[in-house]
């Protein structure tokens, strides 16, 4: 029964939100542009910071909502940990356009809201950490890492089971590692300032 949990957030996750909405409105391939990149950040380069928004709240839902109408049916903290760890691997890697996807920001922190949906206390303070740190650097690959690190460490403060605080962190180094061409960037100096 817990595959058909887990094939669920895959299957939510792997949904290419910037990817659809960029076909749809410019006609162009997203991965072609900017960054090359399917999330939020390089679609608001590209369709402006609205559509950005737009996407970023979809992203967040599509991770959620998966973790969410598994939560109806099952209680065990693995299994709710694991289906929200496979939404974000679905947008990262979605088989509907190759496996080429986003970082998995914004599904990450839907997915830490709905861990639990009376205790989102650890994602609020994550995206607090995140607009914090964007504020003081302007880069929002800075924001992201170190506000999904906040999130996940945060997590047993506010009493979250060990199998979500051990998942957060897995997701939040997962993320990490898809912004290494950033890292590289920012090392080079040549990653771009948010306005």
């Amino acid at each position: 029964m817990a595959v058909i949990w887990l094939l669920l957030g895959y299957l939510m996750g792997s949904m290419p939100t910037g990817y659809v909405i960029a076909k749809v409105l410019k006609g162009i391939d997203i991965r072609t542009t900017g960054s090359g990149n399917i999330g939020a950040t390089n679609a608001g380069r590209l369709l402006g910071k609205k559509w950005a928004i737009i996407i970023t709240i979809i992203d967040m839902f599509k991770g959620g909502a998966a973790v969410f109408i598994a939560s109806l049916f099952i209680s065990s903290p693995l299994v709710l940990a694991l289906t929200g760890a496979m939404s974000v691997i679905g947008h990262d890697y979605p088989v509907w356009i190759g496996f080429r996807g986003g970082k998995g920001v914004a599904t990450t922190y839907g997915v830490f809201a709905f861990f639990d949906f009376f205790n989102p206390y650890s994602a609020l303070f994550g995206c607090a950490v995140w607009y914090l740190a964007l504020k003081k650097t302007k880069y929002v690959s800075i924001a992201s890492m170190v506000g999904l690190f906040a999130a996940a460490l945060a997590m047993p403060i506010f009493g979250m089971p060990r199998e979500y605080y051990a998942t957060g962190l897995l997701l939040a180094a997962l993320s990490t590692w898809r912004h290494k061409s950033n890292i590289r960037d920012l090392r080079a100096g040549l990653e771009e300032k948010t306005r």
